[in-house]
């Protein structure tokens, strides 16, 4: 272990692909959904809608989406004077922290892009990548070593009896979705015309359509945004209107509905171009934002219709086709070839751990 600016830390040994040598993970809190099926269409006449040819289409897509990699698991002792709640990250005054006491920290990278889809091709037109160190500990201060350095991340368990590294993590992916915001925000800069896109290609001209992979929790904001849900853990609808889901044909999509958990959106489920399969095979859940009028709902149900399935991935290249996106893989690819090697990273961790003079570490 080493001594940084205060603060004293050691590199858990375990693998983190792993999992942690100690199990800190709790079971997340479930949400009950509220759900209005009658936006678009009362529910005792909901059927699969066609795809329309309505409207002019967007001149680009923009997909965005973010990487996250934990490179290790930290335990930073206790500082002088104070020891820490491992349960709520409130610090207990006293004369020196408990013997032996430490908490635990994760070091993770991550990384965000947007890929434009327009008449040049597609093209990378931003990304932001960063590393921090997510830990309760009020004297956890930036790890510097080698290999790049590490932002100190406070985080504090607003709930009391919450697992402490499942605070840890929701706080990496609060962070991560904060970059995504950032390089969505830069890719239109970039399309408006106040910021060049790489390799001299022409950005979108306005009028584009936001495609964020996962859901749209606090990218909400963003006009012409969709969040883009590959995959269902949970059933929000009753029976009979699920049963409308298996009955989408490719390019098909279910009526717009309200659906409620502790944020409010639109959605709506399409069906993707691909083989037949089970009964929601190549079905994905679209969402926009509560505030939007309906005929702006619609609009953008329709537009998506129209323009997602030719990215659809075929089975013979992506084991998540057709709903991983080919734009959303590539990205994917080309943001963790950005994180750097994990292995070397790991090593750099150790080595800024070890209290010798050649230690790697500041604050």
């Amino acid at each position: 272990m080493t001594r940084a600016g205060g603060m004293t830390f050691s590199v858990d040994g375990w693998d983190p692909s792993y999992g942690a040598s100690l199990e800190l993970e709790g079971q997340l809190e479930e949400s009950t959904a509220r759900i209005d099926p009658g936006i678009e269409l009362p529910a005792d006449r909901w059927r699969p809608i066609d795809p329309g040819m309505a409207g002019p289409l967007p001149e680009a897509l923009l997909f965005v989406d973010g990487v996250r990699r934990v490179e290790a698991q930290l335990w930073i002792d206790g500082a002088a004077g104070a020891s820490v709640d491992m349960t709520t990250g409130e610090v207990r005054p006293g004369d020196a922290p408990v013997s032996g006491e430490a908490t635990a920290a994760l070091c993770a990278s991550y990384a965000a892009g947007a890929v434009c889809c327009c008449a040049a091709g597609a093209h990378l037109v931003a990304s932001e990548s960063g590393r921090g160190l997510f830990s309760v500990a009020p004297h956890a201060s930036d790890i510097l070593t080698r290999a790049g350095g590490y932002k100190a991340f406070h985080v504090t368990v607003k709930k009391a009896g919450a697992p402490v590294m499942t605070a840890l993590s929701a706080s990496l992916q609060r962070r991560l979705a904060a970059v995504e915001v950032e390089v969505a925000k830069a890719a239109r800069d970039a399309a408006a015309g106040t910021a060049a896109a790489p390799g001299g290609h022409p950005g979108p001209t306005g009028n584009d359509l936001l495609i964020v992979d996962g859901p749209l929790l606090g990218r909400q904001h963003l006009e012409r945004a969709l969040g883009y849900i590959k995959s269902h853990h949970k059933t929000y609808l009753p029976p009979e209107l699920n049963a409308v889901v298996g009955a989408l044909a490719p390019g098909q999509r279910t009526p717009a509905f309200l659906m409620g958990t502790n944020w409010d959106r639109h959605s709506w489920y399409l069906r993707l171009p691909g083989p037949k399969g089970a009964p929601w095979s190549g079905v994905v859940r679209i969402e926009c934002a509560a505030d939007l009028p309906v005929a702006e709902v619609t609009r953008l149900a329709g537009l998506s219709q129209r323009c997602l399935g030719k990215f659809a991935s075929s089975p013979y290249k992506d084991s998540r086709a057709p709903q991983n996106l080919y734009p959303i893989a590539g990205l994917e690819r080309e943001l963790r070839h950005r994180l750097g090697d994990p292995q070397v990273l790991y090593r750099a961790l150790r080595a800024a751990a070890r209290p010798d003079p050649g230690a790697f570490s500041a604050s």
